[in-house]
């Protein structure tokens, strides 16, 4: 099977590089039409694009609850030998996220004003959010399928032509950005419909693999199987929590900073998120990057193989997370010089200030993240889920409330850091209980 190769370690590095590539390219896709946005429209229409975020981060994390607990299953039957099983869960999980798609893309055109002021539109970008969100609206099927896609077809054992569709859909979102903002002065439309079509011509791609020879896993017939919808959502929800927290969290602290700071803030804010998505995705790749190869090893009961394979994510997630604070320290004038040309203002020298506190919080996250991940990977929902919801949720609310309440405005930057510090103690917690039972250490 392409799931086991000849040295583990090199079939770790083999999954987790891609994954983590294609991670970034989805993140970097909200990024860049920051960035063409800030220059070719206004600031005021940048931060429209952070407060809709939460709204395409809601597509991704449905896509990937039900990719990763598709991928999950699939991966097992693929261990157990059972191919044809794993064809069935794959075209059940594609038909139920078109269902979805349309249903979203109607919602989204019945109710564009409430969703746009329930994420945070104010009078002065409530235009430019409408806008975004309401051209994004028809292409939900477009992010939520080329999500689930790039996730299967690193189960199915193709992880490098993962990452060479999503790069070439980054690719065309950056000349359809400049193309439609630069050049035919489009706006907010512009950089949204770019980002829409780009995702859609890319499943072109991921459909012709799945329809080729070369491909294990296949489109075929199936019966509706409801007790294995319910085992994909149990699965996946873990990662799907870990998907929309990030969206949930940008909502928070837009909301908090209108509240404790101003909309000056929210522009520094705007920038650190782009930068916060783009290392939170890198230790989801690795998660997701190491899963299959987890459950296919858990499917053929082959735990020491999966106990190595956790202390690589470990391990790898820690270099990660060294690396981004690092960068992210040293290099915080230049990320925020992408965004603000005026370089003598008080709002680029305040944005440096409090994007090297935020990202401090990098130190921990990966940690979480990637333990939460292992735990689906063996099929234990419950500690992962929890995890999930206690840093995506939970702690962060508390951390911005506690801290606020004490040191007023400036406690919105450093609550991340204190929101991963107690998450990583419930998730160390977590894997001390469930270690000897379930294999995880010796």
């Amino acid at each position: 099977m392409k799931l086991e190769g000849s040295s583990l370690k090199g079939d770790f590095i083999k999954f987790i590089i891609p994954s983590i590539i294609a991670q970034w390219v989805f993140a970097l896709y909200s990024m860049v039409d920051g960035i063409f946005v800030a220059r070719g429209v206004s600031e005021a229409a940048l931060t429209a694009v952070n407060i809709s975020m939460p709204f395409t981060m809601a597509l991704f994390s449905i896509s990937i609850l039900f990719a990763v607990g598709t991928s999950t299953i699939a991966a097992i039957f693929l261990g157990q030998k059972k191919v044809p099983k794993a064809g069935e869960i794959f075209t059940q999980n594609i038909i139920i996220l078109i269902i979805l798609s349309i249903i979203i893309s109607i919602l989204v055109w019945i109710f564009l004003d409430p969703i746009a002021k329930f994420l945070g539109a104010t009078e002065t970008n409530l235009t430019y959010v409408t806008e975004y969100i309401g051209t994004l609206g028809p292409f939900a099927f477009a992010f939520i399928l080329s999500y689930s896609f790039e996730t299967l077809i690193k189960t199915d054992g193709y992880p490098k032509l993962a990452t060479l569709i999503v790069a070439s859909g980054a690719v065309m979102n950056c000349i359809l950005d400049y193309l439609f903002i630069m050049v035919l002065d489009m706006g907010v439309f512009g950089a949204a419909f770019a980002t829409g079509l780009s995702q859609a011509i890319v499943i072109i791609f991921y459909v012709l693999h799945f329809l080729s020879t070369k491909s294990t896993i296949k489109f075929t017939r199936f019966k509706w199987d409801v007790l294995l919808i319910w085992r994909q959502i149990r699965l996946g929800t873990s990662s799907g929590i870990t998907e929309i927290s990030a969206g949930v969290t940008i909502l928070l602290f837009n909301l908090t900073i209108l509240q404790y700071l101003n909309e000056n803030a929210l522009v520094s804010y705007t920038i650190i998120s782009y930068v916060n998505s783009i290392v939170i995705m890198s230790m989801v790749g690795i998660a997701q990057g190491f899963q299959p190869l987890v459950s296919y090893y858990y499917g053929q009961n082959r735990m020491e193989r999966c106990r190595k394979l956790l202390h690589y994510g470990i391990t790898a997630g820690a270099a990660a997370s060294i690396a981004a604070v690092l960068i992210c320290y040293f290099g915080a004038g230049a990320i925020v010089s992408l965004f603000l040309t005026d370089k003598s203002s008080g709002l680029y020298s305040y944005s440096i200030t409090v994007f090297r506190i935020f990202s401090t919080s990098f130190v921990i996250a990966g940690f979480n993240v990637i333990i939460s991940g292992y735990f689906t990977g063996i099929e234990l929902p419950i500690p992962a889920t929890l995890i999930s919801l206690a840093r995506g949720f939970v702690f962060i609310l508390l951390s911005l409330w506690g801290l606020t309440a004490i040191m007023g405005g400036s406690g919105v930057w450093w609550a991340p850091v204190l929101s991963e510090s107690l998450c990583l103690i419930l998730t160390l917690v977590m894997l001390h209980r469930q270690g000897r039972l379930h294999g995880i250490k010796d």
